[in-house]
């Protein structure tokens, strides 16, 4: 790479940085590391978001980790002939994805720790991400976004959460005396879902959940590990600072 290539690498680095800064403001996700709660998310997982998106890093026989046995994943989670050590991929292929929708759905195994930014955590942008679709007939999907406005993706769960429009009311504009501007005061309910608001929000935060796991399945074990290393190196460093006093206790 030359000079000037460098220079607008350099120049450009921002932008990718803050990419994924979302302008909506972001819900903090609920915290949810029980095994039946990230058990539902990976089933909520597999049955709405592997119709599209691939996990191509996570093997089936990984929620093993989450208290599944292989035949529960069999019976519960695999409909299409895959293997228990398969990985989670999709069907779908990428120039049908881009015919229908303008766009190659992402692969998901890291999306929880892809889309941090300062407006807060990957967990934080999924959570509000999949609870602010809204119907809207302009879209070639009749679905919009609040936190992706013009987002490609339809509302793959809105059968559980029912149809909603964005209410829309006018206000003064702060800017210029006279003016009238119009804001998002909430969203009404068109069609109800399966679930209410709060069951969805519950449904939703467990999916994310899984998410976030499966974007780093081993940080529990590394946490461990981290504490454990910290225990004896603390317990080093004491017997090394007994030492050195009782060494040089002898030679003084």
């Amino acid at each position: 790479m030359n000079f000037k290539k460098l220079l607008l690498a350099l120049a450009l680095l921002p932008m990718v940085a803050f990419g994924n800064e979302a302008t909506y403001p972001l819900d903090n996700a609920p915290s949810r590391s029980s095994l039946s709660s990230l058990q539902n998310g990976a089933r909520l997982f597999i049955n709405n978001c592997l119709n599209c998106h691939s996990a191509s890093s996570m093997r089936y026989n990984r929620l093993r980790d989450l208290g599944l046995s292989e035949d529960q994943i069999k019976a519960n989670l695999l409909f299409s002939g895959e293997k228990v050590g398969d990985l989670m991929t999709t069907a779908m292929r990428p120039a049908d994805a881009k015919a229908w929708f303008g766009a190659v759905p992402p692969d998901l195994s890291v999306i929880a720790r892809a889309k941090a930014s300062a407006s807060g955590s990957g967990p934080d942008y999924l959570y509000t991400y999949l609870r602010t679709f809204y119907k809207d007939d302009s879209r070639p999907t009749g679905w919009n976004n609040l936190v992706l406005p013009n987002v490609a993706m339809p509302h793959v769960m809105w059968q559980l959460q029912g149809v909603r429009a964005v209410k829309m009311v006018e206000i003064d504009d702060p800017h210029e005396h006279g003016k009238k501007i119009q804001t998002m005061a909430g969203f009404e309910q068109l069609t109800p879902g399966t679930m209410n608001s709060a069951e969805f929000d519950s449904a939703t935060a467990d999916l994310v959940a899984y998410m976030d796991w499966m974007a780093e399945p081993g940080r529990e074990s590394h946490r461990r590990l981290g504490v454990i290393v910290v225990m004896f190196l603390a317990l080093f460093a004491f017997l090394a600072w007994r030492l050195n006093e009782s060494y040089w206790k002898e030679v003084k």
